[in-house]
């Protein structure tokens, strides 16, 4: 499998996907047309999001075709070149996707070899489930099973960092409690500015996220992963 699985798009301060753009352009290389699958957006239209990822890929010479936009959306799916899942909304993405019966054909897709690359609710949606996502269930999908294509879940925008004068649990303690619930399934927290790439065999971690990577697993101590080649589950 081919698999660039980014935290975020967005840095503060910075244009649309530009932190990830050469990441992006070694993944691809020869690949130029891509299928993009704008689902996870709730306060904007899915033109609207087509239309940025289309201007923030420009630069790197690849045409984007939005998903929505196609008719027969299976063979839209067969036929595509690279799938590129955007970021959002997590609960709205996968229930979308449901309903249009997409989810075996995206994993059948990429478990070929095709290229997938993920940010965010993108990135989540790679996982088993989406029990790790961040966001709120503002929609009520199936079911949470996701694509399945790791063997780990991830956690994006992963922060250790707890708020100043806030009670609320930390994003350490959230993902405690769903290893509590979930003991076989680990956890990778993947802070923003980070990102995972699978090529064939082999985990590559690769960004420069404001704190290091982080594994998480039932029973042991969290475990601080370092740049470059990691040992993860295939």
């Amino acid at each position: 499998m081919h698999l660039l699985l980014l935290s975020n798009s967005t840095m503060p301060g910075a244009e649309y996907l530009s932190w990830p753009r050469q990441y992006i352009a070694d993944f691809l290389q020869v690949n130029k047309e891509a299928l993009f699958v704008p689902y996870a957006a709730v306060t904007f239209g899915y033109n609207e999001y087509t239309t940025m990822v289309q201007q923030a890929f420009l630069p790197l010479g690849i045409k984007i075709t939005g998903l929505h936009m196609v008719v027969d959306k299976h063979a839209a799916l067969k036929n595509a070149g690279t799938i590129i899942v955007g970021g959002g909304n997590t609960f709205a993405l996968l229930s979308r996707l449901q309903e249009e019966d997409l989810l075996a054909a995206i994993r059948q897709k990429v478990l070929a070899g095709t290229p997938y690359i993920g940010w965010s609710a993108g990135a989540n949606l790679a996982c088993p489930t989406i029990k790790t996502t961040n966001d709120m269930p503002i929609t009520e999908p199936a079911a949470f099973d996701a694509l399945n294509l790791i063997a780990f879940q991830i956690n994006p925008h992963y922060t250790s960092q707890s708020i100043a004068g806030h009670g609320g649990e930390s994003r350490q303690q959230r993902l405690r409690e769903f290893l509590a619930m979930n003991p076989e399934m680990p956890v990778i927290g993947l802070p923003e500015g980070m990102l995972l790439q699978r090529t064939d065999k082999r985990w590559l971690l690769q960004g420069n996220g404001s704190e290091p990577a982080v594994w998480l697993q039932a029973g042991k101590e969290p475990r601080t992963l370092t740049s470059g080649v990691v040992d993860l589950p295939l």
